[in-house]
């Protein structure tokens, strides 16, 4: 990290560190990772979510077909701008194959490994989301337990894999049909079942801190959205940038205040404050080998603005 400036400052008046923010400054730019039953579509899991705790915005990140349960994010207010990005985080699953014929551990693994690797994707009938034919990275497919016909297996694999998909292909391989009977989803990214709860504990901390006053549950549940952005390498900045920003203008050099080494042109950034506030994602505009040696001119454009407009004061006139 380079440091352009060690004696920028930022008020105590104005914005506030992330882990800091209130129940409700929280549901304006903050996510829940969800541990989605069986039953329900993803859409409506979100939106009953919403409706619970009186949202205007609540989406869900990725989708889980009806029968499948596990990690769900929901994404309230501003971080509905980062569904993209967790749209795109690698998934992996537990899932039970029922095979329509005997067969042997070593016939079943072999054909478990030519499902791996860069492979043809094609959604049945019955998904989720839209037909249509792409290939998929499949880097896991393996087995935990089996008895003869059903098989207990680990997937880790690429976004927007259909897993139904790879039980009708390995039932092809297999001369037998195999079907999908149960479907879990662990992990989405670095986000994982350790850090879900359910729709049930949601509505009871929702509950509590709305009818008891009790908010330590809801905060536990509630996460700010820069904890989704945790490999992004970061740009500090001041508070007058921040301002700027938020109305969509470009980073200037006199606003930075550190920045990482050896970023290349068009590499994205994500620009906090100095409270670490995420500000918005950006693309630089200059390596950032030469930015210490500006003085004028812009550093980043924001690709993605996720500060409330004027959480900072402006420090220009309209």
């Amino acid at each position: 990290m380079i440091i352009l400036d060690n004696e920028a400052q930022t008020s105590p008046s104005h914005g506030c560190k992330p882990e800091e923010r209130s129940v409700e400054q929280l549901f304006e730019s903050g996510f829940i990772l969800l541990d989605k039953a069986p039953g329900p579509s993803s859409h409506q899991v979100s939106a009953w979510a919403r409706d619970m705790m009186g949202l205007e915005k609540l989406g869900h990140g990725g989708t889980l077909d009806p029968f499948a349960t596990g990690v769900l994010p929901l994404l309230a207010g501003k971080a509905m701008r980062l569904t993209g990005r967790i749209l795109t985080h690698d998934k992996s699953y537990l899932a039970i194959l029922k095979i329509g014929r005997e067969i042997e551990l070593p016939e079943l693994e072999e054909n478990m490994t030519k499902l791996t690797g860069k492979v043809y994707n094609v959604p049945p009938e019955i998904s989720a989301v839209k037909v249509q034919v792409r290939t998929r990275r499949i880097s896991r497919f393996e087995i935990l337990d089996f008895d003869g016909t059903n098989a207990l297996t680990h997937i880790e694999c690429e976004a927007g894999t259909y897993v139904r998909t790879m039980a009708r292909d390995l039932g092809l391989l297999l001369d037998a049909p195999v079907e999908l009977k149960e479907l879990r989803r662990p992990s989405s990214g670095e986000f994982s079942l350790k850090q879900a709860v359910t729709m049930q504990q949601l509505a009871d901390a929702h509950w509590l801190w709305k009818e008891k006053g009790d908010s330590d549950a809801i905060n536990r549940i509630l996460h700010p959205l820069e904890d989704m952005l945790s490999d992004v390498p970061r740009i500090v900045i001041k508070d007058g940038a921040a301002a700027a920003l938020s109305h969509g203008a470009p980073l200037l050099r006199p606003g930075v205040v550190s920045i990482p080494e050896d970023l290349g042109v068009g590499s994205e950034v994500l620009l906090v404050t100095i409270k670490g506030e995420a500000v918005a994602l950006a693309n630089l505009v200059q390596p950032s080998k030469v930015i210490p040696e500006m003085t004028q001119g812009e550093v980043a454009k924001p690709n993605c603005v996720l500060m409330k407009e004027d959480t900072y004061p402006r420090s220009w006139k309209k």
